[in-house]
């Protein structure tokens, strides 16, 4: 009895790049996850790793948080700054 192949969106494999490249996992542990062949999963990847290769990699999960953190950090401290400019500026007027 022959298995008739399964055809696979191009959103779908997208995702299931994205899956192992973003998240550093291994191809093996997302391809049980979907459902997927191992070898066809691990092919997709090549793929994208030759077609991507001078680009440099997507950031991981932690250096997304990570960046989301300091951006949020960076513009507290512009707040503050100007707040402090404006209260500088406040406090040097010859206030008689």
């Amino acid at each position: 009895m022959t298995q008739k192949r399964r055809k696979f969106t191009p959103e779908f494999k997208e995702e299931a790049v994205r899956m192992v490249i973003e998240t550093s996992r291994p191809i093996a542990t997302v391809a049980q996850e979907l459902g997927i062949v191992e070898g066809t999963l691990g092919s997709w990847v090549a793929t994208y790793r030759r077609a991507h290769a001078g680009e440099p990699p997507p950031p991981t999960a932690d250096e997304s948080a990570r960046l989301r953190e300091l951006e949020r950090q960076n513009r507290e401290l512009l707040m503050e700054n100007q707040f402090l400019k404006k209260a500088a500026a406040y406090f040097a007027k010859d206030h008689r």
